[in-house]
This record gives structure tokens, sequence and C-alpha cells, in this order.
């Protein structure tokens, strides 16, 4: 599998976001997770044009990142902020 235990763990600690070592459940954490999700999925969809079940998966994940973007915005507006300017996304 392309996401293994380890590369969670890397993404969750260079994220930046983190309030431990082990926080995988903050929104910023999530976010971070799903944009590395969106960015391998968009690279095998550039080779592979007509798995249209993979593109489901995407936008499906695209749509979970944007409900969280949004809770962010809603609750403070700074997380959102560095969450975006980190992960480079933009609104």
């Amino acid at each position: 599998m392309y996401l293994t235990t380890e590369k969670k763990q890397e993404i969750f600690s260079t994220s930046g976001f983190a309030k431990s070592a082990t926080d995988t459940g903050s929104a910023e954490s999530q976010i971070a997770l799903f944009t590395y999700r969106i960015s391998h999925l968009t690279a095998h969809l550039k080779v592979h044009k007509h798995d249209y079940g993979t593109q489901l998966g995407l936008l499906k994940l695209v749509g979970k990142r944007r409900r969280l973007l949004n809770y962010l915005y809603k609750t403070d507006i700074m997380r959102y902020r560095a969450i975006l300017a980190a992960l480079g996304l933009r609104k």
C-alpha cells in the first residue's frame, strides 16, 4: 500500500501543526493527510484517465478536505490561514 503507518507518522509530524506526536485527529492533521492522498490520486489519474472509481474517490476526498477547511474557517481563521499557507492550497 502506498500509505504505510510510517508515512502517516511522517505526514503528521512534518505538517507542523501536531499538538503532540500522536495527534491524528486534529483538523490540520486530517487536511495534511487528505492533501497527500489527493496528490497521489491526481498523479494516478494522469496516467489512467479512464479509472472512474479512483476519480470518484478523489472527488470525495476533495469534498472532505473542503468541509474540514470550512470548519476551520468558521472556528479559527488564523489556523485556517496557516494551513493554507503551509500546504500551498488556494481558496
